[in-house]
């Protein structure tokens, strides 16, 4: 967001200024794309703004450990006993590489609620699967 309000936005206004300065507005097409710029990156200086009126750290272990809660690192087997982790996050830190993957997917809205050796029908891109829940942890696993 810094580099939005401190960096990019100066530009864009300053070109929109020199086009401005350029005369007939309604056909300078500089004029014209760097304000519907400018309202882009206010637009998203605004949702980001509300982003962080909203967040809220979590930095506290739930009660029941061996239950998945947001924030759970979750060791999977599939039905053909392969093992996988994953972590369940926020909807703006998911990374699929870490095996993070977001509180609001199909994945993570069959596990929350979950324990430690259920069986859950889950939900993915390739198909839905069984998984068994092998470990909950809420430190890195």
């Amino acid at each position: 967001m810094a580099t939005l309000w401190k960096e990019t936005r100066p530009e864009v206004t300053q070109a929109v200024k020199e086009a401005a300065a350029l005369g007939d507005r309604s056909e300078n097409a500089d004029y014209i794309y760097g304000k519907k710029r400018l309202r882009e990156i206010d637009k998203r200086i605004r949702y980001l703004q509300k982003r962080l009126d909203d967040l809220e750290i979590v930095d506290r272990v739930p009660p029941e450990t061996d239950r998945v809660f947001f924030g759970a690192w979750i060791t999977l087997e599939d039905e053909e006993g392969s093992e996988s982790t994953i972590r369940i996050v926020g909807v703006d830190e998911l990374d699929l590489d870490k095996g993070w993957v977001s509180l609001a997917s199909p994945m993570a809205k069959s596990l929350l609620g979950k324990y430690e050796g259920d069986d859950v029908r889950v939900h993915r891109p390739a198909g839905d699967t069984t998984m068994h829940i092998l470990k909950v942890s809420y430190t890195a696993l």
